[in-house]
């Protein structure tokens, strides 16, 4: 037990400090530490030219190189440096004898190269496990356990047992067990901050408990795997004994197998080269042992390329009233969709082989991608088969693994194709703007070849290593946005936006599809649940604030679920009407309500536009002006180019103050603070220059803005007001919103034949070339 005579002669200490990753020293033990770190290992220096002594104390994140120091625990021991050896790569292989517990009452501070740190002693005082019956108690308890798990853990000697049993000072104890087991750092450091021995021990004894129960489970685990493996064995021993057997018996012939696939390739459709290479393949099976591995790589190569349908052709429809008649019972909306896909029928009767059509729907979530792509297999008479490609980031997921690796298997092109059973199946690609791209390739590349239709005739999936045809699939992607999809691969694809619904397609798809679909699904009928014009009116305003209607569909399903349960709890009852009466009863207080703020004038606060990923948002700008020194803050998670356009902003308003009526030294006398709430969320894009203009000419003059007005448009420093994009989301989001006026910038009037006739009916659109007319509209007289 290391000597602790001297280290006491002063209770207050200034020492080095060595900081430990993964691990905690405790008092009276021997430790040996490899000390690589500069660091450290200037700090065991500074420690042999003076008296030795050092403090250790774990680092929190052992992943800090150069730990910070508030990030070292302030509990730890203070040891005695006894033996220090150079390794063969130079770093130290240090020997300390671990003292005493220390506090440490100062931060660390850096100086030479290591920390120093002034620590508090604290000395251990014996407690003799015989003194009383409930410290004997923790004692054996203690001692019952540690034995226990050295049935588990074979690095616990007999020796260490021994020791256990002969320590009569229970503390002590307690950090010899501790110091002796393989725990995570942090259990021993609780165990080195506790000073009370008899807490210090219920601590251990609930460590050591759960340790038990680990090891037990690791064991069965182990068992569970080894009867696994020598099942497999086994079964394998017993397979290759009947082989042998059937063959002494001539009940086995091997040709048969062969025999198979050589008539399987004879009778497919595949080109005569393809069936020469499997003929091969054929060939070097025959001479292979049965139960070899190369041969079960080599069967299912052969089962995998023989499953294919080659020259399998699914009769196509080319009704172009049937189809349409398909598409609208299964989508309501959706003109440009179900327009460009008659004319791919129109096409497709004048020109069966016409092919290399690949579309892009682009659109937020919930608003009918996928289905529409099941509704044109279904309208176009083609089997359908979809591949996920949302955090795809290997490129063998598409082009399949080479056979040369274990577990090999075809890419998702080819096992869709599969799949289908069809070479001109329709192949929905979701997701593709959510690929990702690591060291193993780009799965967007590898999709440039499979989208090409001059290169996808010979599309090679690796583990196939033959082409096989692509040219008559009809690929369609879908994805939240096109900003993320590389441009090599958006430019080989059609892209047709889907907008958001507004209130009233919300409401026809709700009474037409959803609200029948959910209520079969839970086993009602239209007599037991109805949803009131009002109350689904509410429903959707009120609960279900969405670009699509993914969450007015769940919402559906949880009325659906309430009725049952209230039918079920009133048998007098034998139907449920949810109307904006009663609906906030069933599903709670209304998540969405709208801003009193936004129905007054106000100064400084604008109404602006965004486009998202999932659709159309009203943007608000705000702006508070105080006296300062020309600071200008800006806040709520703004992108660099939305910075830029608020400097913008104030370069156009500095050289137009005396027509603006705003005093010409505000950048000098005046702090300005931007702010654009729901601060959580990142925003970025120029679209909001005018807006932030507006807030700040406002604020400035001390003008009102007219809360009906909304606004979108990139500015310039000569104050023209430039086009933005995503127009048609922008104003239904207003429409939904309320909003009476828009001012958009006049190069983007073409852009409103796309907006939906209810909201360009709702709103008044004010087209803008600079930002004397966007002020114009928006700000009150005096």
């Amino acid at each position: 037990m290391p000597d602790t005579s001297t280290v006491f002669d002063q209770k207050i200490r200034t020492l080095p400090l060595l900081p430990l990753r993964n691990l905690a020293a405790l008092p009276k033990q021997t430790v040996h530490l490899d000390v690589a770190r500069k660091i450290s290992s200037t700090a065991v220096s500074a420690a042999l030219a003076a008296d030795r002594y050092i403090f250790l104390s774990a680092q929190m994140d052992i992943t800090e190189e150069d730990p910070r120091p508030e990030g070292i625990f302030a509990y730890g021991t203070v040891a005695k440096v006894k033996q220090v050896m150079k390794t063969q790569n130079g770093d130290l292989r240090v020997m300390l004898d671990v003292l005493c517990r220390a506090q440490s009452i100062t931060l660390p501070e850096k100086s030479n190269g290591y920390y120093t740190v002034t620590v508090s002693l604290i000395p251990d005082h014996p407690l003799p496990i015989h003194s009383s019956p409930l410290r004997e108690a923790l004692a054996r308890q203690a001692q019952s356990g540690f034995a226990e798990l050295s049935q588990y853990v074979e690095s616990i000697s007999q020796q260490q047992m021994m020791e256990v049993l002969a320590i009569d000072d229970l503390g002590f104890l307690a950090d010899y067990i501790t110091q002796n087991l393989f725990l995570k750092y942090g259990d021993k450091q609780k165990i080195l901050e506790i000073l009370d021995p008899e807490e210090r021990m219920r601590e251990l004894l609930l460590i050591l408990e759960r340790e038990v129960d680990i090891a037990d489970l690791e064991n069965q685990i182990s068992d569970r795997t080894k009867e696994r493996i020598a099942k497999n064995q086994r079964d394998f021993y017993i397979r290759e004994q009947i082989h042998a057997l059937e063959e002494e018996l001539g009940e086995f012939d091997g040709d048969d197998e062969i025999a198979v696939y050589s008539d399987k390739i004879k009778k497919s459709a595949a080109p005569e080269d393809i069936k020469k290479k499997l003929m091969k393949e054929v060939e070097r099976l025959a001479k292979m042992p049965i139960g070899a591995q190369e041969a079960g790589v080599s069967r299912i190569y052969l089962d995998t390329v023989l499953d294919l349908p080659w020259g399998v052709f699914t009769e196509q429809s080319t009704d172009l009233q049937t189809a349409r008649k398909i598409l609208e019972e299964d989508h309501y909306g959706l003109k440009k969709v179900k327009e460009r896909i008659l004319e791919t029928l129109v096409v497709l009767q004048k020109m069966p082989n016409y092919n290399g059509q690949i579309l892009c729907l682009v659109g937020p979530p919930g608003t009918g991608k996928t289905s529409v792509a099941q509704s044109i297999a279904r309208a176009t008479g083609r089997k359908f088969a979809r591949v996920s490609l949302g955090g795809v980031h290997d490129e063998a997921e598409i082009r399949g693994h080479r056979r040369t690796y274990v577990a090999s298997m075809p890419g998702k092109i080819i096992e869709a194709v599969r799949e289908a059973g069809s070479v001109n199946p329709v192949i929905l690609l979701d997701e593709v703007d959510k690929i990702g791209q690591d060291y193993k390739g780009d799965p967007a590349a590898a999709l440039l070849e499979v989208l090409d239709p001059e290169q996808n005739k010979t599309f090679k999936d690796h583990f196939l290593d033959l082409p096989f045809d692509l040219s008559n699939v009809l690929f369609i992607l879908t994805a939240n946005t096109s900003d993320t999809i590389p441009r090599p691969l958006l430019d080989r694809t059609e892209v047709i936006e889907l907008s958001s619904y507004t209130q009233e397609e919300k409401i026809h798809i709700a009474k037409n599809h959803l609200i029948p679909k959910q209520i079969k699904k839970h086993g009602l009928t239209a007599k037991e649940f109805k949803i009131t014009d009002g109350g689904l009116n509410d429903l959707i305003r009120s609960y279900t604030r969405e670009a699509g209607v993914r969450v007015l569909e769940r919402t559906i399903a949880s009325l659906c679920r309430k009725a049952l349960k209230y039918l079920a709890e009133h048998p007098e009852e034998t139907k449920i009407s949810f109307k904006p009466a009663n609906i906030e009863q069933f599903l709670g207080p209304r998540k969405f309500r709208d801003d009193p703020l936004s129905k007054q004038d106000q100064i400084g606060i604008v109404t602006g536009l965004a486009y998202t990923s999932v659709g159309g948002e009203v943007m608000p700008v705000e702006v508070s002006v105080m006296d300062g020194t020309g600071k200008i803050q800006l806040t709520g998670m703004l992108g660099d180019v939305m910075k830029e356009s608020a400097n913008a902003a104030i370069s156009y308003i500095r050289s137009h103050a005396e027509e603006l009526n705003i005093d010409g030294q505000f950048h000098k006398n005046k702090d300005i603070h931007i702010h654009v709430p729901e601060g959580a969320v990142p925003k970025d894009g120029p679209s909001a220059g005018v807006t932030m203009t507006t807030a700040l000419v406002s604020e400035l003059s001390g003008r009102k803005v007219d809360h009906t007005v909304a606004m979108t448009g990139e500015i310039t420093l000569r104050g023209r007001v430039l086009a933005i994009g995503g127009l048609k989301e922008k104003t239904m989001a207003a429409y939904k919103a309320g909003i009476k006026k828009i001012v958009l910038p006049e190069a983007n009037l073409p852009d409103l034949e796309e907006v939906d006739p209810v909201v360009k009916q709702a709103i008044e659109f004010v087209p803008a070339t600079h930002m004397d007319t966007v002020l114009k509209t928006a700000l009150r007289e005096g």
